[in-house]
């Protein structure tokens, strides 16, 4: 038998990683552009490289955990994540280098899905609001790098502090090794072939195209703010960065607040007010005339933004107990494909039209969003009435 804090503390522990891991790339591409002595095209097919792993990743864990349990390929993720660390480090070809970052997608990926997988199987109520708590993890993850990076970039080079990093994804490795997990869905007497009518469920695919709009909404806002600061109001990009360090601090902080004292806000509630949050937020971008204005309505799209994979994939996890890792892996890849397209759409919108644009995008994935929520919440609560009806 598993003891759930020991899974939850696992959870959180692959989750920091995951987070370490998705912005090491970004936070090292000077230093590799330098060692390799890329050019721009090729910089971008590195960056284009990860996303592709974690969709990979993010197919593969859910059927996996299904079936055979979460612990073995969760400590397969934490190899994969070690050698990618490592490979990043020390790889002394691009071919090398580009297989290395392909791997750490990947595990990323598996680590992802399977931690929140995890954290929804053992979560008797509230699953929301504890991915919400389990989020909080992956914002320490992300702010920490670039973090530690500038402290120690003056006394270490670049290939040692991930080298160091690589070494704690071998300690959590360990500890997965002496823990126990909750059983596969093969153990309590699943069937594979129910997984397909998962395709035919009108709520989860109104679940995966509200995080298609999710995910691209935080990459838009990830990848694009900065450009936008600096060309709207010619902000320095050091106050840029500071800012959207903001606004990840924001993400986090919200997600703590509903994973402790919020946590019996339904989650039907808590989307909404998120999306009054994601309005002011965006709004104070579009007409803000300052950097201070601009901050507040990053930070505050941050809050509203923090909502949504939590509620989302605690929804998910309640309806599909049975498949949930299966029904994680199809709505974390939609989310992937969004973050993706919608990524590479406003890069063709910010080269034809203007990075203003920004904020004309947010707008209209925040419409899509609100409109998303009430059919999925609707057909939610239908069902119930008809469930009490019977």
């Amino acid at each position: 038998m598993y003891k759930r804090n020991l899974v939850f503390a696992g959870a959180c522990l692959g989750i920091l990683l995951f987070g370490i891991g998705l912005i090491t790339l970004g936070s090292v591409a000077g230093d590799l552009k330098e060692k390799f002595r890329l050019d721009e095209i090729t910089s971008g097919t590195l960056f284009s490289i990860m996303p592709i792993g974690i969709l990979a990743g993010s197919l593969l864990f859910g059927p996996v955990c299904d079936r055979y349990g979460y612990k073995l390929l969760l400590i397969l993720a934490c190899a994969g994540m070690f050698a990618g660390f490592e490979g990043i480090a020390y790889a002394s070809s691009l071919t090398f280098l580009k297989l290395c970052i392909f791997l750490f997608g990947v595990s990323g990926g598996i680590l992802n899905g399977a931690t929140n997988a995890a954290v929804a199987d053992i979560s008797t109520d509230a699953k929301a609001a504890n991915l919400s708590l389990l989020g909080v993890f992956f914002g320490i993850g992300a702010l920490g790098m670039p973090f530690i990076l500038g402290i120690l970039k003056h006394r270490y080079s670049f290939e040692q502090i991930l080298a160091s990093a690589g070494a704690l994804t071998i300690l959590i490795g360990i500890y997965y090794l002496f823990i126990q997990f909750p059983a596969s869905k093969k153990e309590q007497g699943f069937a594979i072939t129910k997984s397909s009518g998962l395709f035919k469920s009108s709520v989860l695919i109104l679940i995966a195209f509200f995080l298609f709009c999710q995910g691209s909404f935080e990459a838009i806002i990830n990848n694009w703010t900065t450009t936008y600061l600096t060309a709207q109001l010619s902000v320095t990009e050091s106050n840029a960065l500071y800012a959207l360090s903001l606004y990840v601090a924001g993400m986090t902080a919200m997600r703590f607040f509903w994973g402790t004292v919020l946590r019996t806000v339904p989650p039907a509630k808590m989307i909404m007010a998120s999306f009054v949050f994601i309005l002011a937020g965006i709004t104070l971008l579009k007409f803000g005339s300052s950097f201070n204005f601009d901050l507040t309505g990053l930070i505050l799209t941050g809050i509203g933004l923090g909502a949504g994979f939590p509620v989302m994939l605690g929804v998910t996890a309640s309806l599909y107990a049975e498949r949930s890792g299966t029904a994680f892996s199809l709505v974390l890849v939609v989310s992937l494909a969004g973050n993706m397209m919608v990524n590479y759409m406003m890069g063709i919108i910010a080269n034809r039209y203007g990075i203003n644009h920004l904020t004309t995008v947010a707008f209209a994935e925040l419409i899509v969003m609100f409109l998303l929520a009430l059919f999925i919440f609707k057909k939610i609560n239908n069902s119930q009435e008809m469930i009490v009806g019977k």
